[in-house]
């Protein structure tokens, strides 16, 4: 009963003036006893005199006073901490020093009846401080026990990884928590000077002891915490799996510059996502010569409404470029975008002009050219989908080659010093259209440069971009929320994965790097089996599969791989000045024979018939082989 009452009054507080009323209350009431403790309690010497009106209202008013000036009534007193311990200790210790100094003062009258006794007022404050602070834990206990150890109230244990000061706050944290009760079972920590003693009555253990089946089933652990910020993002993985295999829901205390006016609550503790075990030591920006090849200059951005160009867009503003100019056909995105950069795009003082434009419109991309005559371009603009545009190749044909083609065309009649491509992994050895249609793109900004174009085409390839639209990881989160089944197309199929900052990071490298002519890749590391994606991702959610979730496979898809590859049979990987940009160093293009297929392809184009368009591609990509698609035949 008493606990729903005090879960029912749980956001009530206390006036600030009962508190205050009440500490003076305190104060008035110690006093006799201090007098009795100074007389070692002989009542004998009980002197009335001592015990006046006067007396005890310029006690009070010393001790009023004090209080007011360190406001330590304010704090609430179910979540009375150190620092509020200390402001009751410095108001008491003002009171205190403030009265003898007056004593002092008033003893050099004879008529003084206020004249207090020094030993008198040193036990009346100890005393006094004593019962002012007991008072206050003694409530905030019996609080924390009533509202914490309900039959009704499930309790979550839980183990944090990090035992010192980051990892004593989460439990201070955790133990202020009223709508849930949280018990902190254990510390883990790799230091062997910690490990085997007790923080607040915590046992610190080595994580090898904690992190094994056994232990967690025998003490019913429920969360395991990383409360540390400085973790190698191996060791953090490390963890991570553990803690997941282990069947634990798993939890991350984010950097402090990310509290919420300086303070850490349990609601910013945030559930670990399937991107943490994805990711990679960050790529470390030359921020030199990214800012001497961006800072005064006139950008254009092509798809710049997109998952990769509106990253690039954010980007670039912070180098302080003279102008960006945003293109992108999609209305609603551009729009967004805007609206979210515009507080950013003050503060930094950046000119960004956001027009809606299709690519494959020549009139307006020579317009827009004319318009702002850009220096640099990085070109996003593409459509990606490998089911669609394996149904569409007449759109990813117009889109992704024609129109990187006029982009590119126009880079060089308007005299752009540099155009940076956005390319992907399923241009090499491409099995579908939508590959074959960027790796056309490829040769054709390639073979401007073999003509010796003043232009430096450079061109950017990389794999699956974590949290892009239609990518699997946001797919496989929706389907878990509507309970399932998760579908995979096959149980082999793996990919290559990279965030979204570290797709641009990799752009805006190779623009500073890049002197025209090459292909850089990114070092991806190792390659994710989807299945294994889906099956973290499950017990990150809190489910089991075969349970709660099914995972179904569906077939490889019209032109889909089972294996990505970042580089193509005839190409060679040359290092570069960063550890984690490669460069493709590849066989040429013929020009002259490239521009001959290019028109049959436009040609073709009139025809709106998909065979003879892929007929047309497979012969300027020899490499490219239709993969589970309708288009096989073309091979035979």
């Amino acid at each position: 009963m008493i606990e729903l009452i005090l879960q029912r009054f749980s956001d009530k507080f206390i006036s600030k003036w009962l508190i205050l009323i009440f500490d003076l209350l305190i104060v008035l009431l110690t006093y006799p006893f201090a007098f009795i403790v100074r007389n070692n309690f002989d009542l004998q010497n009980f002197d009335s005199n001592h015990f006046s009106l006067s007396r005890f209202l310029f006690l009070l008013s010393v001790y009023l006073i004090s209080f007011l000036y360190t406001q330590s009534y304010k704090g609430v007193i179910r979540q009375t901490g150190l620092k509020d311990a200390f402001s009751i200790f410095k108001a008491a210790t003002i009171a205190v020093l403030g009265l003898i100094l007056l004593s002092f003062i008033l003893d050099s009258y004879s008529q003084n009846h206020l004249s207090f006794s020094r030993n008198t007022l040193v036990i009346h404050y100890l005393i006094t401080l004593l019962c002012l602070l007991s008072i206050r834990f003694l409530i905030k206990s019996v609080y924390l026990s009533f509202t914490k150890s309900g039959s009704g109230i499930r309790r979550i244990r839980v183990i944090i990884f990090g035992s010192g000061a980051m990892g004593e706050l989460t439990r201070q944290t955790l133990s202020k928590e009223v709508a849930k009760t949280y018990e902190v079972v254990a510390f883990l920590d790799d230091n062997p000077t910690k490990c085997g003693k007790v923080q607040d009555g915590i046992p610190v253990l080595k994580p090898d002891n904690v992190l094994n089946p056994d232990f967690i089933k025998s003490r019913r652990i429920h969360q395991l915490i990383i409360a540390v910020q400085n973790l190698s993002i191996e060791k953090k993985k490390a963890i991570i799996e553990a803690g997941v295999e282990l069947g634990l829901k798993v939890k991350v205390v984010p950097p402090a510059k990310n509290w919420i006016q300086g303070e850490l609550t349990s609601k910013q503790i945030k559930n670990v996502r399937i991107e943490d075990l994805l990711e990679r030591d960050p790529i470390k920006l030359d921020s030199t010569n990214v800012i001497k090849e961006l800072r005064g200059r006139v950008i254009l951005i092509t798809g710049a409404a997109g998952s990769i160009g509106s990253e690039i867009l954010r980007q670039v503003t912070h180098y302080k470029p003279k102008k960006i100019v945003a293109v992108d056909q999609a209305e609603s995105a551009l729009h967004e975008i805007s609206l979210e950069l515009h507080p950013y795009i003050q503060k930094l003082n950046v000119s960004v002009e956001f027009i809606i434009a299709d690519i494959r419109d020549e009139g307006r991309v020579k317009n827009i050219f004319e318009k702002y005559k850009p220096e640099i371009v990085f070109h996003a603009a593409a459509y990606k989908h490998v089911p669609l545009m394996e149904s569409n190749p007449y759109e990813a044909v117009k889109i992704n080659i024609f129109g990187t083609k006029l982009i590119a065309d126009f880079s060089v009649q308007y005299g752009v010093e540099k155009f940076v491509m956005i390319s992907t992994d399923k241009a090499v050895n491409p099995t579908n259209v939508m590959g074959a249609t960027k790796r056309v793109a490829e040769m054709y900004v390639q073979s401007l440069h073999q003509q010796g174009s003043s232009t430096q085409f450079i061109t950017t390839r990389f794999g699956n971009v974590l949290g892009s639209n239609g990518s699997v990881v946001p797919l496989f989160k929706k389907q878990i929320e509507a309970g399932g089944p998760i579908t995979i197309t096959h149980p082999e199929i793996t990919r290559y994965f990279m965030t979204i900052p570290e797709a641009c990071n990799l752009v805006l490298e190779a623009g500073a790097m890049g002197n025209g002519g090459e292909i850089f890749v990114f070092d991806m590391g190792e390659s994710v089996k989807i299945v294994d994606l889906a099956k973290k991702m499950i017990k990150l959610s809190g489910l089991t599969l075969g349970k709660d979730i099914e995972i179904v496979f569906t077939g490889l898809r019209p032109g889909e791989k089972l294996y990505e590859e970042l580089l193509a049979d005839k190409e060679n990987n040359l290092p570069t000045h960063h550890p984690k940009i490669l460069k493709a160093k590849n066989a040429g293009v013929d020009s002259e024979l490239l521009g001959y297929q290019l028109k049959i392809l436009e040609q073709k184009l009139e025809d709106h018939e998909d065979f003879s368009l892929v007929a047309v591609l497979k012969q300027i990509v020899e490499e490219y082989r239709s993969n589970n698609s309708v288009f096989a035949k073309l091979d035979k």
